[in-house]
């Protein structure tokens, strides 16, 4: 029996604009975490503005969160889509000797990855050039944008996308995320640590070098509450005008995305290993029984073959060849 759907994607109005959900983690050991850290500011510690005065702080930033959604679907054994996944669109880079460099899924930027856009084989480039040029008048037609995107990479529909390339309608092919996630604790104390790397040979040898004893300090955190909110834009996904069959793969593979990552790995850092505690709540639309990874997992093969005209290459990848 096939996952009821809708009460995200009704046959009419009103239509829900978004599906929330949160989800409550602690970490696996203990009661501390390293958050995530920022280039010249650390921490992101604030002041929570409903908490009468309370700190909070970001644990894991929407970005990260993206990144660690779209793991969910590759093997890195088999450097390619889960089993689950296989016949959806994406793009996928070799060298020059056909071995596997990378591809959209686990690429930052997706298709706008310069392992995909400034190689000397420039034959998707060209493909892409030639498919975005009606777009270069006026404003961005996104439903166009959108059957070219979730041709050559579904997921980018998800995941957003800023193709930032002059000779691509002059850098102005821009997607949001659809889904969007990130992770915050409420009501934070430090807690302060530190050590020292000893050298038993030379303590007090030249430590610019590598030598002596370097103590350093080190903040970690406890939190009352640890929380993984998660968005995903229905409306959005409706707005592409990619119809029924598209609609409903997105969605599911946003759905699986999520459940697959509460269900696996989520050791953020070397200090930062959490697990959910108690269920995933939906927030809105509060009708909705969210389903579990294994129905998911199920229910994905059927949709992505459902969606196989509107790829590239008839469920095989879009290939590119890297060469500096």
């Amino acid at each position: 029996m096939s996952i009821d759907l809708s009460a995200l994607l009704p046959d009419r109005a009103p239509y829900p604009s978004r599906l929330l959900l949160e989800q409550e983690l602690r970490p696996v050991q203990g009661v501390r975490f390293q958050p995530t850290g920022f280039p010249d500011l650390g921490a992101s510690l604030f002041e929570d503005p409903y908490e009468n005065g309370g700190q909070r702080l970001l644990v894991e930033s929407a970005q990260s969160m993206a990144n660690r959604l779209e793991a969910v679907c590759w093997d890195r054994a088999a450097q390619d889509l889960i089993p689950e996944l296989k016949g959806l669109s994406y793009v996928r880079v070799q060298r020059p000797d056909k071995s596997y460099l990378t591809s959209s899924i686990t690429e930052a930027h997706r298709l706008n990855s310069p392992y995909i856009l400034e190689s000397k084989d420039k034959s998707f480039f060209n493909r892409l050039k030639d498919d975005t040029a009606p777009l270069a008048e006026g404003p961005i037609d996104r439903r166009k944008l959108a059957a070219i995107v979730f041709r050559y990479d579904a997921s980018t529909l998800l995941h957003g996308l800023f193709l930032a390339k002059p000779d691509l309608v002059g850098g102005r092919l821009r997607i949001e995320r659809a889904l969007s996630s990130f992770i915050e604790a409420e009501d934070v104390s430090v807690a302060a640590s530190g050590g020292v790397k000893n050298d038993a040979v030379n303590p007090s040898g030249d430590t610019g070098k590598g030598f002596g004893n370097v103590p350093f300090h080190r903040d970690e955190y406890t939190a009352k509450r640890i929380t993984a909110f998660f968005n995903l834009d229905l409306h959005q996904i409706r707005g592409y005008g990619l119809g029924a069959a598209a609609e409903r793969l997105l969605v599911l593979l946003g759905l699986f995305k999520i459940a697959a990552l509460l269900e696996g790995d989520l050791r953020l850092r070397t200090a930062c290993d959490l697990a959910p505690t108690g269920p995933l709540r939906v927030v809105r639309p509060e009708s909705f029984p969210m389903p579990p990874v294994a129905a998911l997992r199920a229910e994905l093969p059927s949709a992505i073959a459902a969606c196989k005209d509107l790829f590239a290459g008839s469920g095989a990848p879009t290939t590119v060849t890297f060469s500096s």
